[in-house]
C-alpha cells in the first residue's frame, strides 16, 4: 500500500494555498448564486478573496441558519447546487435538519482517513455506524469503497450477531464509535471467538487514551478522524499521531467563539470550515467545536495544517454516545413536566464507556422521567431527582465531567 492517499498530501504551502483560493472562487461564484446565500454572500466580489485573511472577511454560517432556511426553502434550505432529487441521499439529524448525500467516489473523502489508518484492498471492514437516518453509515461506507475495502454493513446493536458475523466472514477492521469496538471484542471473549480485527477507524466520539491502549495490547491499530454530516471529513489521524491533520476537501480555520475573527496559531477557539465540495458549497460553517492549531507538519510527511483534534464544544451541546445532546433537548424536557423547574445532563465514563446522568429538579420520582429523557434525548441515562434549588447556578444544563487528558 502507498504511504499516501494522494499526491495532494504533500503539495508544497504555496502549492496548496494557490489551488485551494482557486477552488474557494469558484465556490463563491456557484454559492452567489444559491437562494440560502442571496441575502449573506450577494455583495462579496469571489476575485477579491485570494486568501485567508480576504476568507476571514466573508460572514459565519451556523447550523441553526440552515435549520431556519430549511422550514420555507424545504427541504436543504437553499443551500445546494441541485435539488434534494439530485442527491444520491438525504439524511436527517436532530433539529430536525436535513443534509444531501451522494455516492460519487469519496464524497465525503473519509477514504482518505481509512488510507491512513492501513485499510484498503483486501480488508473486510465492520461498519457499525448507524444506517438509518442519519448518514454516518454511508459515510464511511462511501470512503471504505474508495480505497477498495468490502463492508460488513453490520450498523449498531445486536452485540452477539456482531461478533458471530465477525467470526464467520474474518473482519479485519473495525469502523464505529470508539466505545462500540470494546463491546463487541469482549463479547466475542465471553463467547470464545478470535476476532481478526487489527485496524480500527474511529469517529464520533473522543478516543481516551486508556482505550486507544487497550486495543493497541490486543494487537489492533486505531485511529480517529473529525467528521461532520455536513461537510464530511475535516481531519484526521495518521499513524505519526501527533495532531489531527487537516482534510485537503476543506478550509480550516480556528476563531474566537460566537465571532469570525481567527485567533493565534495555538490558541483554543471554534473550528469554521469552508467544504470545497461544489455539490454542497458550505462557506465558512461554524462547526460549534473547539481545537487549537498545531505549529509545524506531521512526521509521516504530510504537510497540511494540523490541528490538535476535538477539544470541547463552544457551546454546551455534547457528544454523548456517539450522538449530540443540546441544550434545547434538555429545555424540552423541562416543558414536558410542569413540576420541573430545571434540569442537568451530565457526561462521565465509567468503564472506558461513555454514561450519562440526568439530574431533575423538582421531582420525586425518577422512573416517571425514563420515557420522556428517552425520546428527548435519543438515549437511557440514570436519573436522579434532586431538591428545587439545588443545581447549581451557573448557566450550565449541561455538564461534560470526562477527562480528555
Amino acid at each position: 500500500m502507498s504511504t499516501y492517499f494522494d499526491g495532494l498530501e504533500t503539495r508544497s504551502a504555496d502549492e496548496r494555498m494557490a489551488a485551494q483560493m482557486d477552488a474557494l472562487r469558484a465556490q463563491l461564484r456557484a454559492a452567489k448564486e444559491l437562494r440560502g446565500y442571496r441575502d449573506t454572500l450577494a455583495f462579496i466580489d469571489a476575485s477579491e478573496v485570494d486568501g485567508m485573511d480576504a476568507l476571514s472577511h466573508l460572514p459565519v454560517l451556523r447550523k441553526s441558519e440552515i435549520g431556519q432556511a430549511q422550514k420555507s426553502l424545504s427541504p436543504l434550505g437553499g443551500f445546494t447546487a441541485k435539488p434534494a432529487s439530485g442527491f444520491a441521499h438525504i439524511f436527517q439529524s436532530p433539529g430536525p435538519i436535513y443534509e444531501p448525500g451522494g455516492t460519487d467516489h469519496d464524497w465525503w473523502r473519509i477514504g482518505r482517513f481509512l488510507h491512513a489508518a492501513g485499510i484498503g484492498r483486501g480488508d473486510i471492514v465492520q461498519n457499525c455506524f448507524a444506517y438509518h437516518l442519519t448518514p454516518a453509515g454511508m459515510i464511511f461506507e462511501n470512503g471504505a469503497r474508495a480505497v477498495g475495502a468490502a463492508v460488513l454493513p453490520a450498523g449498531v446493536g445486536q452485540t452477539e450477531l456482531q461478533v458471530r458475523a465477525a467470526a464467520d466472514v474474518g473482519t479485519t477492521a473495525y469502523a464505529g464509535t470508539p466505545d462500540y469496538l470494546k463491546v463487541i471484542l469482549d463479547k466475542a471473549d465471553e463467547m470464545g471467538e478470535r476476532l481478526k480485527i487489527t485496524k480500527a477507524a474511529v469517529g464520533g466520539g473522543a478516543l481516551f487514551p486508556s482505550l486507544r491502549k487497550e486495543y493497541a495490547d490486543r494487537g489492533i491499530s486505531c485511529l480517529q478522524c473529525y467528521a461532520t454530516a455536513d461537510l464530511g471529513n475535516i481531519a484526521y489521524e495518521s499513524p505519526a499521531m501527533e495532531g489531527m491533520i487537516v482534510d485537503e476537501g476543506v478550509i480550516v480555520e480556528i476563531v474566537r467563539p460566537g465571532t469570525g475573527t481567527p485567533v493565534p496559531e495555538g490558541e483554543v477557539g471554534e473550528v469554521v470550515v469552508t467544504t470545497l465540495n461544489p455539490d454542497y458549497p458550505l462557506i465558512r460553517f461554524a462547526t460549534g467545536d473547539l481545537s487549537a492549531v498545531m505549529s509545524g507538519t506531521s512526521p509521516c510527511g504530510r504537510t497540511n495544517l494540523r490541528i490538535k483534534g476535538w477539544m470541547g464544544r463552544a457551546d454546551q451541546t455534547t457528544k454523548i454516545k456517539g450522538m449530540f445532546v443540546r441544550p434545547e433537548q434538555v429545555a424540552q424536557l423541562v416543558a414536558k413536566h410542569p413540576e420541573v423547574t430545571r434540569a442537568r445532563v451530565i457526561a462521565l465514563r465509567e468503564g472506558e464507556m461513555d454514561v450519562m446522568r440526568v439530574q431533575i429538579e423538582g421531582g420525586s420520582d425518577a422512573s416517571a422521567y425514563e420515557k420522556s429523557v428517552t425520546e428527548v434525548l435519543k438515549m437511557k441515562g440514570a436519573i436522579e431527582c434532586v431538591p428545587v434549588g439545588s443545581l447549581p447556578n451557573d448557566g450550565k444544563v449541561i455538564d461534560d465531567q470526562r477527562d480528555y487528558n
